[in-house]
């Protein structure tokens, strides 16, 4: 111990005050040795990325990949936010003959005009095979439908069961009407209402085929490929169009907007019972009101449960 106040004696240490200086001496040179400085050599290592440009850019895009991926997968399956466009092939550059391209599309709406009102004024039932074949139009993109859904008045599984409602009411309104509604929060399905006003009833679209619009459907669906799971099922249908509820209540017979155009009425068709409506009186669980164009890869499952009428 020391008192305060006092020094301590200085206590001298050669050999260690050698070595110190002996270092200094080489790390203060102009060519410093790798052991001076073991951080900045360790960041100059290939094995870390931040100062190797090369592999830095390869794990970039790596991740960049994941990102996107991920949110495609996130898009088609909920909201369908739209994909960069540059993704996308032309639709007039199409190698799939069966689309039409934008610039014989006059052609082809001169060849099946809009329906006229009184095509709807008949009973779901036997709407529902006449919609098989048909086309839907919204601008650039037309579907022909290949897969339908009969819902009829006194019906346990359809909507008019609930009475009029500020959501069912355009199932109560004229034939020739869009109803849409959302499933589940997330898919967006179209009703083409039947029958005189005040029926309740409607044919829902479950599958259809593209015609034109490839690059715009896909756009909305956020998938790439033209295979049929890109239109089989309601809501997929619903998201090509990129329709809301907000269509509800549409008029599907006059120019504009969403348009139901005449088509070919298709050579044989397939019958079955509806799909997810295990909630109904056995009598309608049961009932052969689901209609389909036979031959057809565009329609949604389950196919097994399909057959001839």
């Amino acid at each position: 111990m020391f008192a305060i106040g006092v020094n301590p004696p200085q206590v001298h240490f050669p050999h260690l005050e050698e070595v110190f200086s002996n270092l200094l001496t080489i790390c203060s040179s102009s060519t410093p040795s790798p052991a001076c400085n073991p951080m900045k050599d360790a960041l100059q290592s290939p094995k870390n990325p931040r100062k190797n440009p090369a592999k830095a850019t390869i794990i970039q895009k790596k991740s960049t990949a994941k990102s996107v991926k991920f949110k495609s997968r996130a898009q088609s399956q909920l909201i369908g936010t739209k994909i960069p466009e540059t993704q996308y092939p032309n639709n007039d550059e199409n190698d799939d003959k069966s689309l039409i391209p934008r610039s014989s599309l006059p052609t082809f709406l001169q060849k099946n005009p809009i329906l006229a009102s009184d095509f709807y004024q008949i009973d779901a039932l036997e709407l529902a095979p006449l919609l098989l074949g048909k086309y839907l139009r919204r601008d650039d993109v037309v579907l022909q439908i290949t897969e339908v859904e009969a819902y009829r008045p006194n019906d346990s599984a359809c909507h008019g069961r609930f009475g009029i409602t500020s959501r069912t009411a355009p199932v109560f309104g004229p034939g020739g009407h869009a109803y849409v509604y959302l499933c589940y929060g997330l898919h967006t399905m179209l009703n083409i209402v039947a029958d005189k006003e005040g029926a309740g009833a409607a044919v829902l679209v479950r599958a259809c085929a593209p015609i034109s619009g490839m690059k715009i459907i896909q756009q909305r669906r956020g998938i790439l490929t033209e295979k049929p799971v890109l239109l089989t099922g309601p809501g997929k249908v619903g998201q090509a169009l990129g329709i809301s509820t907000e269509w509800s209540n549409h008029c599907l017979f006059t120019p504009g907007g969403l348009e139901l155009l005449d088509g070919p009425r298709p050579e044989n068709i397939l019958v079955g019972p509806r799909v997810g409506i295990e909630y109904a009186l056995p009598e309608h669980v049961n009932a052969l009101w689901r209609f389909a164009v036979a031959g057809s890869p565009w329609i949604s499952a389950p196919k097994t449960t399909l057959g001839p009428p």
